[in-house]
């Protein structure tokens, strides 16, 4: 491989893994603000910023604690809350 297909590929990879950390990024602050209505300020602009610097690894982070947990979306039910039919 000469040396010029070596640095495509390596632009290449960089260019995919900043539209991803991007992506990542725009879908936290997207959700949190939007759909998380029971979490608290505070904790809507830590999941921003933690997201922000460690993008990929803080999407991540955020989607199996808090979007598989579903402990801050609307319409779920809490631990001590009672649902009457």
């Amino acid at each position: 491989m000469d040396e010029m297909a070596f640095f495509g590929l390596v632009y290449v990879a960089g260019m995919l893994l900043m539209v991803l950390q991007l992506l990542a990024l725009v879908w936290v602050i997207y959700d949190v603000t939007t759909k998380q209505t029971k979490m608290s300020g505070v904790e809507k602009v830590l999941w921003i910023v933690l997201t922000f610097l460690f993008t990929i690894l803080g999407a991540l982070v955020y989607y199996l604690v808090v979007k598989r947990g579903r402990r801050y979306e609307e319409g779920e039910i809490d631990a001590g809350e009672i649902r009457v039919c």
